[in-house]
């Protein structure tokens, strides 16, 4: 019960976080859709965990936290909000990077996970 009970907040939470998030249209209304492209890593013989695309749309929420593949992780994750933020403000179309999870479990058998990602941003045809 008490498993189901943790699942349940934790989903509550997570639901909270996206409507506080807002909608892609209201938060960045010079965008028509992004697309992140990432690799999860971690430190073993085998170190690709999954290949991954998300994409966001003017309708979907705004919220660019990927939680992390490790079930051993507590509340880690892969937050790409400051980099979103950083190509919109910048006007760019895409970037490239890493980024290292944010959970804090030293408790992992192989270490915190990774990623690497492509953020491509598709921006509205401007009216003249």
């Amino acid at each position: 019960m008490s498993h189901r009970q943790n699942y349940l907040e934790k989903m509550e939470l997570k639901k909270n976080a996206m409507h506080a998030a807002g909608l892609v249209s209201e938060r960045l209304p010079s965008v028509s859709s992004i697309v992140f492209r990432m690799t999860y890593y971690q430190r073993a013989a085998d170190p690709v965990l999954m290949k991954r695309t998300v994409n966001f749309f003017p309708t979907d929420y705004a919220c660019f936290r990927m939680d992390c593949v490790r079930e051993e992780c507590i509340d880690g994750g892969f937050d790409l909000t400051p980099v979103v933020a950083r190509l919109v403000k910048d006007h760019k179309k895409s970037v490239k990077g890493k980024i290292v999870c944010c959970g804090k479990s030293d408790n992992l058998r192989f270490g915190h996970a990774s990623i690497s990602y492509e953020v491509s941003i598709q921006y509205n045809k401007q009216a003249k």
